[in-house]
């Protein structure tokens, strides 16, 4: 196969992903390249990065059976990550069926984590987006973090671009009352420290 234009380019994506549909194996390869460090992040923000190698392949597992029936009537990259996204909805419904972890394995596994300004600073900051309301957490990763337009982000969460709008603005002020009143997390659980 040819040079391949930038990742970027949407249509390039697109055009792979009918080749593939039917059939060319060097087209699916060069789509699985430029797409797949794009659903990993999504994935890696919306469920953590310990499950983001696993929600990464059930999208491709997704992906294979669907691509015969891709009709680009989006990108391919928003289709893509709108099959990423049902594959972490599906695993969140799919773990709240399971039991919890245990509070002692929780404390273990915070005591191995190496302190420092910054990796603390990381680690308050991912825990105050994994406490807010998932619709409103999904909505803010896909703006503010991936990058990806109201538009783009309504399409690939099935829903309308006010309803995101409404979403990252109830994000950020969650977030903003949550740093400014000292609270552990968006929902105002008093911090213990």
């Amino acid at each position: 196969m040819k040079s391949a234009p930038l990742a970027s380019n949407d249509e390039y994506v697109t055009t792979l992903a009918l080749k593939a549909g039917r059939g060319d194996r060097a087209a699916l390869t060069e789509f699985v390249r430029l797409t797949q460090k794009d659903v990993w992040r999504l994935v890696a923000h919306l469920g953590g990065p310990e499950n983001a190698d696993d929600l990464t392949q059930e999208t491709y597992l997704r992906v294979m059976k669907s691509l015969p029936r891709f009709a680009a009537r989006s990108s391919a990259r928003t289709w893509l990550l709108s099959l990423a996204r049902r594959a972490w909805v599906d695993s969140v419904r799919h773990d709240s069926a399971r039991p919890k972890k245990a509070a002692v394995e929780v404390e273990n596994a915070a005591e191995q984590i190496t302190t420092g300004e910054s990796w603390s600073e990381l680690a308050d900051a991912r825990m105050l987006l994994q406490q807010l309301p998932e619709e409103r957490r999904e909505a803010l990763i896909l703006t503010q973090i991936l990058g990806y337009s109201y538009a783009e982000a309504a399409e690939i969460a099935g829903c309308r671009m006010g309803t995101i709008r409404s979403r990252v603005a109830r994000a950020r002020r969650d977030l903003v009352a949550a740093t400014e009143d000292g609270h552990d997390g968006p929902r105002g659980q008093e911090s213990s420290a």
